[in-house]
């Protein structure tokens, strides 16, 4: 096995001192032009691998950025498997930061310490936070230094950070407001859960909203809570729908991915969407419009989210922004093939 190259190789290689070397790989302007590049050459002649660990360590700056997403069950295989919004939002975050020379780690949120723990062992220049932000994991984290972005997070203490979400209360409104003037008089709500989700409950404020202006109560009958957003859970979320009969003839669902699910079931018990039922679901992913029918949806461009967060906090660990940035993205509905009028 060969040797490896150590800084001292290149130093000796170069005729210069290790010290010389580490000025150039950081960039510090003590050196010539002309040294610089003998050092340079040096590095690519003899195939040198910089401890990238110890240069963060010296700058104090690892250009990492820390991506951290909610857990299901301890671990993050169900929400990569099942819910292909965390990976379009990821994608955006990725192109940015590979854009202004940054990598990216990804984690889940576990245990508040833990999570610190994670922050401050890898070194990362700042974190973007996806999701509910719980109290306990406020406490650590108010602890650090290190900037952070929080994406569809509306805890209270959510005001002291940077904060990108969407008008989740508008969304609501605007996917029961286009099945109500459909005809449509019986719409079912599903969420992925109400009583710890701020994004799902601001999304049936809008749900009320839109009925109560429509001179319609809301029937605790048809509210249902799947505790996770996954197509198999969309999927039994179908089966409760049919065990209710005529009682409903649409359903808004708080993810696309629920609202597929459902559709499957619907469709494998004989029934036709949008001719029995009609759905429409939220996030607008690729996939809503490759279902068959294809899916109505609230469109949020949930990439746009990842690239907009990812500005916001390499912006912020560059010292470029001041302030706490409150950024609200639009949301519009996208009428497809799966809602008709009753």
């Amino acid at each position: 096995m060969n040797q490896k190259i150590t800084i001292r190789d290149v130093a000796k290689y170069a005729g210069v001192s290790p010290a010389t070397v580490s000025y150039v790989l950081n960039g510090v302007k003590k050196v010539s032009d002309e040294t610089k590049y003998r050092v340079l050459e040096a590095v690519k002649e003899l195939n040198y691998q910089p401890n990238f660990t110890a240069i963060s360590l010296s700058k104090r700056k690892s250009n990492m950025i820390g991506v951290m997403l909610p857990l299901v069950d301890d671990s993050l295989a169900t929400i990569f498997k099942e819910n292909h919004y965390y990976s379009e939002v990821i994608s955006g975050i990725e192109y940015v930061s590979r854009k202004n020379g940054y990598d990216i780690l990804i984690s889940g949120a576990g245990n508040p310490e833990d999570c610190k723990n994670w922050i401050t062992k890898r070194n990362l220049d700042g974190l973007l936070f996806l999701g509910t932000f719980s109290e306990n994991l406020y406490k650590e984290m108010k602890t650090l230094s290190t900037p952070i972005v929080l994406i569809d997070t509306y805890e209270e203490y959510a005001k002291h950070y940077h904060n990108i979400h969407v008008d989740d209360e508008l969304g609501g409104y605007l996917a029961t407001k286009h099945l109500l003037q459909l005809g449509h008089r019986s719409i079912g709500f599903v969420a992925h859960r109400l009583t710890n989700s701020p994004v799902d409950t601001k999304r049936f404020i809008g749900y009320n909203k839109a009925l109560a202006e429509a001179n319609i109560s809301v029937n605790q009958e048809l509210i249902f809570e799947g505790h996770d957003s996954s197509f198999e859970n969309g999927y039994r979320m179908g089966e409760k729908v049919l065990a209710l009969g005529d009682k409903l003839t649409a359903v808004f669902a708080t993810s696309d991915i629920l609202a597929l699910g459902i559709m499957k079931a619907l469709n494998e018990h004989g029934k036709q969407v949008p001719h029995d039922y009609s759905i429409v679901g939220f996030d607008d992913l690729t996939i809503s419009n490759y279902s068959t029918p294809s899916l109505t949806t609230v469109r949020q461009d949930v990439f746009k989210k990842g690239v907009v967060s990812a500005e916001t906090l390499i912006q912020a660990i560059e010292g470029k922004i001041q302030t706490l940035a409150r950024i609200h993205l639009p949301v519009e509905i996208v009428k497809r093939d799966s809602t008709s009028k009753r």
